[in-house]
Formats: C-alpha cells, structure tokens, sequence
C-alpha cells in the first residue's frame, strides 16, 4: 500500500516538472517569435533605406553627415548580436530619419517629389508596425520573466538554464523628451 502511495507522488512530481518545463519551453519559444516579429519589421526598414538615401541623395548632397549616421546605424544592426546592440542601432536609425524627414522641410522640391512622399509614408507605416511590435515583445517578455522567477517555476527555471530576457527599452534620451512646442 505504502509503494502505490510513494509511486503516487513521485509520478505526480515528475508530471509537475514536466509541466513547469514545458511552461517555461513555450514562454521563452513566444519571446523568440515577438522579437522575430520587431526583426522582420526593422528589416522591412533598413531594405527602404537606400532607395530614400538615393532619392535624398541628390537633394541634400551637403548633408552628409545625416546620411552617414544612417549608413552606419544599418552596419551596427547588420553586425549586432544582442537585442539591447539592435535597440541601440535602432535608435540611431530612428533619429537620422526623424534628421531627414526634418530637412526635407527645407527642399520644397524633395518633399513634392513622389517617390520621396512614397518611402515616407511606407516608412511611417513600418513604424507603426515596429512600434505594434515592440509592445508585444516587451508584453511577452514580461510574461517570460514572470515565469521565470515566481515561485515554484523558478527552482526549475535556474536548474534548466532558462534566464530573464532583456525588454526592448528606448535608449535613446530625446525619443522620451516632450515635444517643445513654440509659437
């Protein structure tokens, strides 16, 4: 009688690690895809950024230093491995944009040019998206790390290398300033 007891609880023990596992296996497979969601969206920018630097380009041939900065935020995300380095390379990107879209506001003839408003309005829209996505990535890591250190699923969590994921934070100081606004 005592051995169908023990086997009882052992197997109800192993069912319970199973499941803790398998919790932890699905929470961390569901921050892989949010974050394979922002990394298909910031793709989708970084391939319209030439054709902007084309059509910019012959406008704007003295504002170098902009159109560098761009360059160089696609060859830091390009070689990134980490989130936190493409965040980082995503802020800068964000801002030589926000620097184009503000100095096409000087060449009348960029900004009545078709194909410029065109890549202008696809790259707000990525945005948008880029903006979707990044909430649910923050919402499913919150979630993720939840699991993870909450009591049992924590115990289990240490013991089968399952580690907080870091949130996809704004880096960048002026992207959290308010807008000042002058009349």
């Amino acid at each position: 009688m005592w051995i169908w007891v023990i086997l009882g609880i052992i197997l109800i023990i192993i069912i319970l690690i199973i499941s803790l596992y398998n919790n932890l296996v699905k929470a961390s497979q569901k921050v892989k895809n949010a974050w394979a969601q922002i990394d298909t969206q910031l793709k989708r920018r970084f391939d319209l950024i030439p054709n902007l630097i084309e059509t910019v380009k012959k406008y704007m041939e003295h504002e170098e230093k902009t159109l560098t900065e761009i360059s160089k935020a696609k060859n830091m995300f390009n070689e990134a491995l980490k989130i936190d380095e493409k965040a980082n390379a995503n802020d800068m990107l964000t801002n030589g944009l926000k620097n184009i879209f503000a100095l096409a506001e000087a060449y009348p003839e960029l900004k009545a040019n078709q194909n410029f408003a065109l890549l202008q309005e696809e790259l707000s829209k990525t945005e948008d998206k880029i903006a979707f996505s990044r909430q649910f990535y923050n919402d499913t890591v919150q979630m993720y790390n939840t699991l993870v250190m909450t009591f049992p699923t924590n115990l289990f969590a240490k013991i089968f290398g399952f580690k907080e994921e870091k949130f996809f934070e704004i880096e960048n100081k002026s992207e959290k300033e308010n807008v000042k606004v002058k009349f």
